[in-house]
């Protein structure tokens, strides 16, 4: 689901989004997520957005209402108490959209509340999911949003996460004044993956599932198939797919096309090779495929893409 979707909040006078902090106010995955939050809130005033920051205890004696509702704590956060964890889970769930960030994903899937739904979940902690993989999707995404269900993987991505969300309720405006005030030149959208090898991800458990990413992502300009994949890792198709689906949420195809897009996004913006160029260096053979597998994946086309890196900056 597009973050788009959550324009339709910005219509709400004012907007309520609660952070709950269950982990250092320091910590970068925090930092990240409330400075932006908090220009914006300053920028639109108390009538258009009315941020509220809280610690586990403060929140369940809350009175709901909010619109937005997230969970947030770095991934070395110890988990909250029992009793704690479900009343703050509770208020959150009363929001319109809520989720976590960091660890706080972690702990809402293993509260059996991911079912089905796609999880952007820090790296560090998939050690820590045998538990909700068969019940939640891990992406290797920097955030999600998936129906109801917003989440990020925490650290630097928070920022990320953050300015998106100033974007898709209060527009690009509103985002540009923001990332001009914190001095950030590019925002990295939902679909960027983290970057971390798979191999630092998963350690020595999945070297086949590294192995084939790595074929993927050196072939892209002639894509291989999934066939061709699996029997140069040794494996059968049904078992890298059950590979990709338990720890990337995703087909092998599904992975490898968006892995050849993500490139052709690169290509656009940081160099002058036409778009008929990209599309072939990223294995597209067929101009209209190329765009319309674009246009699926980040909502506009590859010459809108282009046209980005030609306009000039916000002043």
């Amino acid at each position: 689901m597009s973050f788009a979707n959550l324009s339709a909040l910005a219509q709400q006078r004012p907007l309520r989004l609660l952070l709950v902090n269950a982990g250092e106010a320091d910590a970068i995955t925090w930092a990240g997520l409330v400075q932006p939050l908090r220009l914006a809130a300053a920028a639109l005033g108390r009538e258009v957005l009315h941020l509220e920051t809280m610690t586990p205890a403060q929140v369940v004696l809350a009175q709901p209402g909010w619109h937005i509702a997230l969970l947030v704590a770095d991934e070395n956060q110890t988990p909250l108490a029992p009793e704690l964890a479900r009343a703050v889970i509770e208020r959150c769930r009363s929001a319109e959209y809520w989720g976590g960030v960091g660890a706080g994903v972690l702990w809402l899937a293993s509260a059996g509340l991911m079912a089905g739904v796609r999880i952007a979940l820090p790296w560090a902690l998939y050690a820590d999911t045998e538990s909700i993989t068969e019940r939640a999707l891990l992406t290797p995404h920097l955030f999600e949003l998936d129906g109801r269900h917003l989440s990020c993987c925490g650290g630097a991505a928070s920022i990320d996460f953050s300015l998106t969300l100033i974007e898709s309720l209060f527009g690009a405006g509103v985002q540009a004044d923001i990332k001009e005030g914190l001095c950030i030149e590019r925002v990295r959208g939902p679909e960027e993956r983290q970057r971390v090898a798979l191999q630092a991800r998963f350690g020595a458990l999945q070297p086949r599932l590294s192995e084939a990413v790595t074929l993927m992502e050196t072939n892209i300009e002639e894509p291989l198939s999934t066939d061709d994949i699996a029997n140069l890792v040794g494996l059968s198709r049904r078992q890298l797919e059950r590979l990709f689906k338990q720890y990337l949420g995703s087909l092998p195809s599904r992975y490898y096309l968006e892995l050849r897009l993500q490139r052709a996004r690169q290509l656009l913006l940081e160099t002058n090779h036409s778009i008929v160029q990209v599309g072939l260096m990223c294995g597209f053979s067929s101009g209209s495929h190329f765009s319309t597998a674009f246009g699926a994946l980040f909502g506009n086309t590859p010459r809108e893409e282009r046209q980005r890196k030609l306009m000039p900056p916000a002043g």
